[in-house]
């Protein structure tokens, strides 16, 4: 495939696995697993294994290492048959800091080698290190450094699967674009970085386009009673009655659950921007391939998870059985292998998640960081449609400009559209560089995202 035709491609498998994992994991959660045939839809019982769907997420974030075994299998490869060959047709792929240090006198390698494939490919830009003077090698025990962010996964994952339960696929994804303000909240604290005016503008913006977004689902959950009867009536009779029913509304069981949802998927950012934040830090401060980085969070992540289940079940799940629990790992299992959909998309989600991450890490070393919010924004947007289009959820106008205000603080922090007003531009000098800068957006490298 040629190199121009390899970005497209990247760009699109990134947006086509992003939306299949959010849509796919959706679909896991409505799958009954008792009183599938009773007629009162309040005895029927889905499938509710936020943990264990945390689990799923760190075996497809595993599954990166076998990208990493093929890649070092082909080497290999054309090692040794350049060895047999007598030839120099073969060069091991070259860091970011070596690549440009390389003498091409001394090199004997032809423009046609394999090496200088690789180099040109963006899809094996994750497969390089970030190797520079001033980073030493993330390697021994200090690999167990990435056992913080994926510790920070877990909680953050947890809480949004959770929150996926209880919400639309759209109003969750939607309500993950608070993940902005906290990444920009603790870029300040934690490292050190300067936000400008427009910057504090467009997090101001974001919030107040996630508070819509929940209104839109807290209003329009739930059957819609009909107020023609009271179309007649005078006009301090009909404010008294939207009140009444406004109140109502409010405290249905219904509106509870979107609620409840929403702040879950909101707080679950605060760990999400913990983990982005800490594997920037790491990132800065060592060299490792970033799709290393995601298989050791996968390994850290996996082992952790799966010890915490262990105790969770053996504490609080056993006491919760025959009752659908969170935490009763051995009924969660039983459903997950003797129900057909549920396993097929368990391992369908595995696929999506470790490709999410692969052609999104592809996307970002090849593109710019800033690329990534315009796809997470498509993928927002083609997630709504599906679930339109499935009759998962109804259309809802205030949603729409809340999904706009998203989208526009969303640009507006990543220097995708310029500010407004131009006293919030930075000044001088300073704008150029930020100017220069743009394409890479607010952070040097974007962080990883894993969902």
């Amino acid at each position: 495939m040629a190199v121009k035709a390899v970005i497209p491609f990247l760009v699109t498998m990134m947006l086509v696995t992003g939306v299949c994992n959010t849509l796919l994991t959706k679909l896991q959660d409505m799958q009954c697993v008792r009183n599938c045939d009773s007629k009162d839809k309040k005895q029927k019982q889905n499938f509710e294994q936020p943990v264990i769907q945390t689990v799923q997420m760190f075996i497809g974030e595993m599954g990166c290492w076998l990208v990493v075994l093929g890649f070092y299998l082909q080497q290999q490869f054309l090692a040794r048959r350049s060895s047999r060959s007598g030839s120099h047709l073969y060069k091991p792929l070259p860091t970011d800091n070596t690549s440009e240090a390389i003498d091409d006198a001394d090199d004997p390698r032809p423009l046609s080698s394999h090496s200088a494939i690789f180099d040109a490919s963006p899809a094996l830009k994750p497969l390089i290190s970030n190797t520079t003077e001033d980073r030493k090698p993330l390697t021994g025990w200090k690999t167990v450094l990435l056992a913080i962010p994926a510790c920070c996964d877990i909680a953050g994952t947890t809480l949004m699967n959770v929150g996926l339960l209880l919400v639309a696929a759209s109003i969750y994804q939607m309500t993950r674009g608070a993940l902005v303000l906290f990444v920009g909240l603790f870029s300040v604290l934690f490292l050190k970085r300067k936000l400008y005016l427009y910057h504090w503008f467009s997090l101001f913006i974001v919030v107040l386009g996630v508070a819509i977004v929940g209104l839109a689902g807290a209003l329009f959950t739930g059957d819609k009673h009909s107020a023609s009867s009271t179309s007649n009536a005078e006009k301090k009779e009909m404010l008294v009655l939207l009140a009444r029913e406004i109140a109502i509304q409010a405290a249905a069981p219904e509106v509870m659950r979107t609620i409840t949802g929403i702040l879950l998927i909101a707080f679950a950012q605060v760990f999400t921007a913990t983990q982005f934040c800490v594997e920037e830090w790491i990132l800065e401060n060592y060299a490792l391939e970033p799709i290393r980085v995601v298989g050791w969070e996968g390994i850290f992540g996996f082992c952790v998870t799966i010890f915490a289940q262990i105790v969770l079940h053996f504490s609080v799940g056993v006491s919760s059985k025959g009752q659908n629990g969170f935490f009763d790992a051995r009924e969660g299992y039983h459903q997950v292998f003797n129900n057909r959909p549920i396993a097929i998309t368990s391992v369908l989600i595995m696929i999506s998640i470790g490709g999410f991450n692969f052609f999104g890490l592809s996307v970002t070393r090849s593109i710019s960081a800033t690329s990534r919010s315009i796809i997470d924004t498509c993928r927002t947007l083609f997630i709504w449609i599906v679930s339109l289009g499935l009759g998962w959820e109804s259309f809802k106008w205030l949603q729409v400009v809340g999904f706009a205000l998203l989208v526009y603080g969303t640009f507006l922090f990543n220097d995708l559209v310029r500010p407004p007003i131009r006293a919030l531009m930075p000044r001088g000098g300073e704008a150029e560089r930020r100017r220069r800068l743009s394409e890479g957006g607010l952070l040097p490298e974007e962080p990883i995202e894993h969902m």
